[in-house]
């Protein structure tokens, strides 16, 4: 895979068309499916092997098929069905679905019901449609013509995949070749896998609906010819329920919905040959890939022979999308996306890049030819259209994408498979584990709350004293220790003058923050003296709260990481907040022009800032009842982790 620079597309809502896996090295040991000792071999020329990696052996290897029950109409294997339960107990698995499309369709949701039983992270699925395991000869992949029928297949099959959550699906299309006069070949050799399956599955079915140890063979040897895959590569032959005696006919002969809309003059109908091109383009944020992600990426997969460019949004074009402090970081994305590319075509050659503006080389590249858009995008690859023939380059060829619906959203969330959904569900959710303390109480567990200027902050340390938190608020330490014969006045007083106090003898905190704001030497003076005496307060209060029979205390402070103070905390917690409207509520709250609340907010450390040496993360954007869902859930999670620490 190569990798070359990329500007932008349409910055339109790139996300919309956006699972993560975690890196992993690729196993190429070439489908030496039953030797333990076969050594892995150099990179193949199929794939990009990376360092080789031992596969684990399944505990099911020694298992024999039990007797089948012929009173059993469309069960679980018997296999299955011999004490399995629905325990995944393979890591990774391969797919092999042999039934013709249309009546493949109705029939998919049970398979993969199936499969997600035995595989609990990655499921690799390879298409060879009429392909028989039950004959004397070893059957070959051939090649699958790529017509609108099998795009809206793949959309459908990633569309079901969605029900399990824990699967990272992945078609495999190396075997799935469009319309074009330059076709190159089925590859002679075996693709090399990031994550090589362990066991290799298939909805072929023998007429006694046993494990018929033959047709397994050939399955094993076929998976093996095509791709790599463990040593003692495991065979299971599904037989899922498909629910109450056959399936009709005539659910066999409804079309799949259009998912795919190329634009005019390509033709559209189900049996129509997909036109392959040199070279496309697609675009998007891509974070925490996910199956809208997948279809985007395999249409255009289909769509290129030669070059794929593929722009990941980047810095300015992530500023408005939500929560925008948990994308994932631009280089995470890009292994993610690297992996799952090489993955499903490694034939083609990838060119991932960042976006940066609205057009790059949608707009300005005269090789492209085609480009892959949402429905959310296609007005932005009309613009880049538009741009292209202002500047005398021939428009590109759009295929729209349908989006994939969510049906689990909640009120507050889109109604897409979205990653702003998926980021919107990590928030309350522990994201890297606590410090250990062993110098605080052992019968108190110490939150750190923190967010910037108007984030809600205080409004979250409310709803988790509801809870039964012990709550410290730093705001009321600070003025007890700026107070008239309070630890910090005499330091203060003598370090800044006199003049800093009103007649009464109070310190006048205006004049005192005065003094100090952008003045990097004397803030450092004043919180040299301010912030161990406030900390000392709160250790205080830490010792009032065991005295009071509290387990959990919260530490309510907006510069507690600027202050050090996360090293007598167990956990921080952040609250973020868009900036646009932090300065609102401070407007609206403190009386401040927009031009000062700003200025507030630069001299703190950033939301992004904050959540990266954070471990909850919590956003008070919604209604407050919405708020109050998160800190509850952020509370019971909290409880069970207490619960569970020695």
């Amino acid at each position: 895979m190569t990798q070359g620079l990329l500007s932008s597309f349409p910055a339109q809502d790139l996300d919309s068309v956006q699972l993560f896996t975690a890196p992993s090295e690729r196993c190429g040991n070439r489908g030496l499916a039953h030797s333990p000792e076969a050594p892995c071999p150099p990179p193949g020329s199929s794939g990009s092997a990376l360092r080789p990696r031992p596969c684990a052996r399944s505990p099911l290897l020694g298992l024999r098929p039990q007797p089948h029950n012929p009173s059993v109409t469309h069960a679980s294997s018997s296999w299955l069905s011999a004490g399995l339960g629905s325990m995944a107990v393979f890591r990774s698995g391969l797919l092999v679905l042999t039934t013709p499309l249309a009546s493949l369709a109705p029939r998919l949701a049970p398979i993969l019901t199936s499969a997600a039983r035995l595989v609990n992270h990655t499921l690799y699925v390879h298409l060879q449609p009429g392909m028989s395991l039950g004959g004397p000869a070893q059957p070959q992949s051939s090649l699958v013509q790529a017509t609108f029928e099998v795009l809206d297949f793949i959309t459908h099959l990633y569309a079901g995949a969605d029900v399990h959550r824990h699967l990272d699906v992945r078609v495999l299309l190396t075997n799935i070749g469009a319309k074009s006069a330059f076709l190159p070949p089925l590859p002679s050799s075996v693709q090399n896998l990031a994550h090589p399956p362990e066991v290799v599955l298939t909805d072929f079915q023998t007429l006694d609906g046993s494990q018929y140890n033959p047709v397994k063979q050939q399955l094993e040897r076929y998976a093996t010819s095509c791709y790599s895959c463990c040593p003692q590569l495991a065979s299971v032959l599904l037989y899922p329920d498909y629910g109450p005696g056959e399936l009709s006919v005539e659910s066999l002969d409804v079309p799949l919905p259009s998912t795919i809309r190329p634009a005019s003059p390509v033709a559209r109908s189900p049996k129509q040959p997909v036109r392959g091109y040199h070279r496309g383009a697609v675009g998007g944020t891509f974070d925490r890939l996910h199956n809208a992600h997948k279809v985007l990426l395999s249409v255009a997969c289909i769509l290129a022979q030669e070059q794929l460019v593929v722009g990941v949004a980047d810095k300015d074009l992530l500023k408005s999308k939500l929560l925008p402090e948990l994308l994932q970081p631009y280089t995470e994305r890009v292994e993610h996306l690297s992996e799952f590319l090489v993955d499903i075509k490694p034939s083609l050659t990838f060119d991932i890049t960042p976006l940066l503006d609205p057009y790059g080389p949608a707009g300005s590249n005269p090789s492209l030819e085609f480009l892959v858009v949402s429905e959310e995008t296609y007005r932005g690859g009309m613009a880049v259209n538009r741009f292209r023939l202002e500047n005398g380059l021939e428009e590109l060829a759009l295929y729209q994408i349908q989006l994939l619906k969510d049906p689990n959203h909640t009120d507050n969330e889109e109604d897409k498979v979205s990653s702003s959904t998926f980021r919107q569900r990590m928030l309350g959710k522990l994201l890297r584990p606590p410090y250990k303390r062993p110098e605080l109480p052992t019968q108190l567990y110490v939150i750190g709350l923190t967010g910037i200027s108007g984030s809600g902050k205080s409004s979250v340390a409310q709803r988790l004293k509801g809870l039964g938190a012990f709550v410290i608020d730093s705001d009321h330490l600070g003025h007890r220790a700026y107070a008239p014969g309070g630890p910090a006045y005499q330091p203060v007083v003598e370090a800044f003058g006199a003049d800093i106090l009103h007649k009464d003898g109070i310190i006048n905190r205006k004049v005192l923050g005065s003094r100090v704001f952008g003045n990097k030497k004397q803030l450092k003076i004043l919180t040299d003296i301010v912030w161990p005496i406030i900390a000392k307060l709160a250790r205080e209060e830490m010792n009032q709260a065991v005295a009071e029979g509290k387990h959990v205390c919260v530490i309510d402070a907006a510069l507690l990481l600027e202050a050090g103070w996360q090293n007598m905390v167990h956990e921080v917690w952040t609250v973020v907040i868009p900036e646009t409207e932090a300065i609102r509520r401070i407007v609206e709250r403190d009386g401040l022009s927009e031009a000062a609340a700003q200025s507030r907010l630069q001299s703190q450390m950033s939301g992004q800032q904050l959540v990266d040496q954070s471990h909850v993360v919590l956003s008070t954007l919604w209604e407050p009842h919405v708020t109050q869902c998160q800190v509850e859930k952020a509370w019971a999670l909290l409880q069970k982790r207490i619960s569970q620490t020695p």
